[in-house]
């Protein structure tokens, strides 16, 4: 994170103050709708369902970015200034935006607040809360709630519009929700577990029912050493785990290891921390999700196939 961030911030506001507006143009080339930000770009689907047409939506990282260590640049600057309004998933996920959000005045709001949290029990993160609330459709229904109070806040006229926009996109969450649990339901004990490079998914596991091992905590793939690897095999081979995962936004080599060790496949690869294009595989949230409550049913139940490695 550049420590000279708000420098950078002041000097470039009165710059781009004229941009203001510029996305969305009417017949005369003006977009006077209330501008919501936020920081990647999972949260900006889920707030453009429930904001409809209403308000202006954008993310400051682009499809296919890693969240964890991101670090804003000027052109993230320049959003912020036209923000009306502000939103992070918070739980510690995006280290880099305490300082980012100190420069500008919009309202913040915290996506995750009053979910269940689960906390981190291994490695240097122990103790700390697991950030990927958003794994889980029934927590993203909280997201949900705390958007609608914000935007009704911000626009009051349309409160109306967003509460029913998201009642509706609640319906979509509880259906992926209950649709995983039930085909998850009849495998046998020892394959109802849910093995991934990064622990992005505990509290997926924990709806569904699983059991959640992983090579690393965070995302942070430098540091998968060999004892990881081997306590993550030695795991595979003692519940005859009869699949393994990995993330889009990471290397699969390390759980390729523990694939030729043991007797495991792998079953594919999961999204976690960002959407990809709109042609890509995962264009929305709902797509990630039943991309990979597809993918992990598959893999769990043998009806997968080795998808190939990344480099």
């Amino acid at each position: 994170m550049p420590k000279n961030i708000r420098v950078v911030a002041a000097a470039l506001i009165v710059g781009v103050a004229l941009l203001a507006g510029c996305a969305g143009p009417d017949a005369d080339g003006n977009d006077d709708r209330p501008v919501v930000l936020t920081t990647f770009t999972v949260l900006a689907d889920i707030a453009q369902n429930v904001a409809g047409d209403h308000l202006r939506v954008e993310s400051i990282t682009k499809p296919g970015a890693e969240i964890h260590g991101y670090e804003p640049t000027p052109g993230d600057i320049r959003k912020a200034t036209d923000a009306d309004l502000i939103i992070d998933n918070g739980l510690n996920l995006e280290v880099w935006f305490a300082q980012f959000v100190e420069a500008f005045d919009a309202p913040h709001v915290v996506a995750s607040e009053g979910i269940k949290v689960i906390d981190i029990t291994e490695d240097a993160y122990a103790g700390k809360p697991n950030p990927h609330a958003w794994m889980s459709p029934a927590n993203v229904q909280r997201y949900v709630d705390n958007m609608v109070t914000a935007f009704s806040d911000l626009d009051p006229a349309h409160a109306d519009d967003f509460a029913a926009n998201a009642e509706a996109y609640k319906t979509e969450l509880q259906q992926v929700q209950d649709d995983l649990s039930a085909s998850l339901a009849a495998l046998p004990k020892n394959e109802r577990a849910l093995v991934t490079c990064e622990g992005a998914f505990s509290y997926l596991a924990r709806d569904a029912g699983l059991t959640e091992t992983y090579i690393w905590a965070v995302n942070a793939e430098q540091q998968a050493t060999p004892r990881q690897i081997a306590a993550v095999i030695e795991f595979v081979r003692d519940n005859d785990v009869p699949a393994v995962f990995c993330e889009s936004t990471v290397s699969d080599r390390a759980m390729r290891q523990v694939v030729e060790a043991t007797d495991a496949t792998f079953g594919g690869t999961l999204y976690v921390d960002s959407l990809s294009t709109a042609d890509g595989p995962v264009p929305t949230y709902l797509d990630l999700i039943r991309h990979d409550a597809d993918t992990i049913i598959a893999g769990l139940t043998g009806l997968s196939e080795d998808d190939g490695s990344r480099s």
